[in-house]
């Protein structure tokens, strides 16, 4: 990872990185949320931002998610423009025939599960992937018990998101995000809207999942530990900026900005 100030540098496929935001600038009214912001991930890196609320961190998830677009800059997935397609040299803003491909790189967890309540469990995995992937239904149900082994829900296959509890949707949530071979996986907060008594279940999941497969992570969490555990980098955000960044160990036992200090020391 790192905060370059260099967005003339084209995004490529040469797997040097994954995700490069160059000069982003998001507004919201007279709110400037992201300032400017260069910053890119390495395929494989797993990424945690942190900060106060308003600081701009779900912000970027939205954004990779083109949920919501930048206002200035541009971002690249695996070398491909997100917010922009390139005809003849010259970008221009990107249709979304062009947007949901580049899409297709990336999965998501959200704070709610959004599961789709009259489908099975089954289903809410498999759906995605035959629709949009066009992967064959066999195909999409073997990849989804699979997941669901990973994410320890194998004997609830047949149920309907309201006959589990809330960790448990989560879990679905996560194995319907990886069912459709994300590059990288955005997990937004993801244990924020959970019972305290629930939320260690979903983090082993992720613990596993970032400890045994390549998968990229950009994570936004006020689960420090779990950051600790997980992450190659973190970022701290303030007013639309990263301030600082670097290890988990660095940021954490040893911060040099006195924002990041004074952070950490509210919420440790």
């Amino acid at each position: 990872m790192s905060t370059d100030q260099n967005p003339s540098v084209p995004g490529s496929k040469d797997g040097t990185e994954l995700i490069r935001f160059d000069r982003v600038t998001k507004r919201f009214g007279s709110n400037t949320v992201l300032d400017n912001l260069d910053f890119t991930v390495a395929p494989g890196k797993h990424v945690t931002l942190i900060g106060p609320s308003g600081s701009g961190k779900t912000t970027i998830l939205r954004l990779l998610m083109t949920l919501i677009r930048p206002d200035e800059g541009t971002i690249r997935v695996d070398g491909d423009c997100l917010t922009h397609e390139d005809k003849g040299g010259v970008l221009h803003p990107a249709g979304e025939k062009h947007i949901r491909e580049v899409r297709k790189k990336i999965g998501m967890v959200f704070q709610q599960f959004n599961l789709f309540p009259n489908m099975k469990v089954l289903r809410n995995i498999t759906e995605a992937p035959v629709h949009v992937l066009g992967m064959s239904k066999d195909e999409a149900e073997e990849r989804a018990r699979e997941l669901l082994e990973l994410v320890g829900l194998t004997e609830h296959i047949d149920k309907y998101p309201t006959q589990l509890s809330g960790g448990q949707q989560q879990r679905v949530a996560i194995a319907r995000a990886l069912a459709m071979r994300p590059q990288v996986l955005l997990l937004d907060e993801v244990t924020s809207a959970l019972d305290p008594e629930l939320v260690a279940g979903v983090l082993d999941v992720l613990r596993d999942i970032a400890h045994s497969t390549d998968i990229t992570m950009l994570c936004v969490t006020h689960e420090m530990n779990f950051a600790r555990d997980i992450s190659d980098d973190v970022l701290m955000f303030d007013q639309g900026k990263v301030i600082e960044s670097g290890s988990p160990e660095k940021i954490f036992n040893d911060p040099e900005n006195e924002r990041t200090r004074e952070f950490l020391s509210a919420i440790l």
